[in-house]
């Protein structure tokens, strides 16, 4: 009984010494909580707000850019998602800094030693560094791709491993659809150059071939013609952005002249635009009497008579014997005797 109540003493003591700190340490573990879910919340909202005040900039700056191109179609889509991905990007980096500090600081209070934690955490890092570094390597590279806008989906880009229209943007592998249907996927630290024909412009460039002796500012003038009277019709006059060129001659040759002509067009629309050019200056040139290529001289010459030497071929079976090509074809008959009586007093 006396055991008993010295144990039961000497709890009563340690309780009575200890409860502050217990009750010290659980208010700084729920303060350290409430202060982490706050500053997470907090900072989650600035950037919601960041990301809509750049959806907002980049409405306003993409009307102003429509109205100067004149009816230059935005990709509403295309804003929306990479609005999103990079918001998702820095609400992830945020929770876990803030998460993961406050919970080192609740280890810290409940007497956890981190110095063996820290230095496993290193350990593991660098592990993971050495293991994984093309993982990582490509989820920078999709991090920066989609914050400066590199491209989007919908756009036409070259990424020197494949070229295509971009299906789906990723933070590890960007999926393009080729030329032929197929679909690419390529991961983004595998990218060291992007061409990228669906921002800004296009440029359409038509070679036209003429004859050597044809006017020049004859042809130049009919061109600029034909171009103008394509440029308004329907739907060429929306991807036509300004009017056609003539830069000059691009090469000369014998019978031959080749003049450059050149657009501006609406992105990925120059292949479409120059194969239709064609066509209507194709057509102008025919109706104006302009030849592509002079015609060699002596052309039109009459075809060289057959060789006297088919006369010496032998006839075939259905010929008349009595033919001069029969009769030039006929074997040597042998001599008489007279004749060879003759050949053997030659000397």
């Amino acid at each position: 009984m006396t055991d008993v109540t010295t144990s039961t003493r000497e709890a009563a003591g340690w309780l009575d010494a200890n409860w502050e700190s217990w009750i010290d340490g659980t208010l700084r573990i729920v303060v350290i909580v409430l202060l982490a879910l706050v500053l997470r919340a907090v900072v989650r909202k600035l950037i919601d707000q960041l990301i809509h005040r750049m959806t907002r900039e980049a409405e306003h700056s993409d009307n102003e850019t429509s109205s100067r191109l004149g009816g230059l179609l935005v990709n509403p889509e295309r804003r929306g998602q990479r609005a999103a991905a990079i918001g998702s990007v820095l609400r992830s980096v945020a929770s876990f800094s803030i998460l993961g500090t406050a919970a080192l600081m609740v280890l810290s209070e409940v007497g956890v030693d981190l110095a063996p934690l820290l230095a496993s955490a290193g350990v593991a890092g660098v592990a993971l560094g050495f293991g994984a570094r093309n993982l990582v390597t490509d989820f920078l590279s999709g991090v920066f791709m989609i914050m400066e806008d590199q491209y989007g989906v919908g756009d036409e880009i070259d990424m020197g491993v494949a070229t295509g229209t971009v299906l789906e943007v990723g933070l590890r592998v960007t999926k393009l659809r080729g030329d032929s249907g197929e679909i690419w996927y390529i991961r983004n630290g595998e990218v060291k150059r992007i061409a990228n024909m669906s921002q800004g412009w296009s440029t359409a460039t038509v070679d036209v071939q003429v004859g050597y002796r044809e006017d020049l500012d004859k042809v130049e003038a009919l061109i600029l013609t034909a171009a103008e009277a394509f440029a308004k019709e329907s739907p060429w006059d929306e991807l036509l952005w300004e009017p056609v060129q003539v830069l000059g001659v691009e090469s000369v040759s014998a019978d031959t002249v080749v003049l450059r002509v050149q657009a501006k067009t609406m992105p990925s629309r120059a292949q479409l635009v120059a194969r239709a050019l064609r066509g209507r200056l194709k057509a102008a040139f025919d109706g104006a009497g302009i030849k592509l290529k002079e015609e060699a001289a002596g052309s039109s010459a009459a075809p060289p008579a057959p060789s006297a030497i088919a006369d010496a071929q032998p006839p075939s079976s259905l010929a008349d014997p009595a033919s001069a090509r029969s009769l030039s074809a006929r074997p040597i008959p042998p001599p008489t005797p007279e004749e060879q009586q003759a050949f053997s007093k030659l000397p």
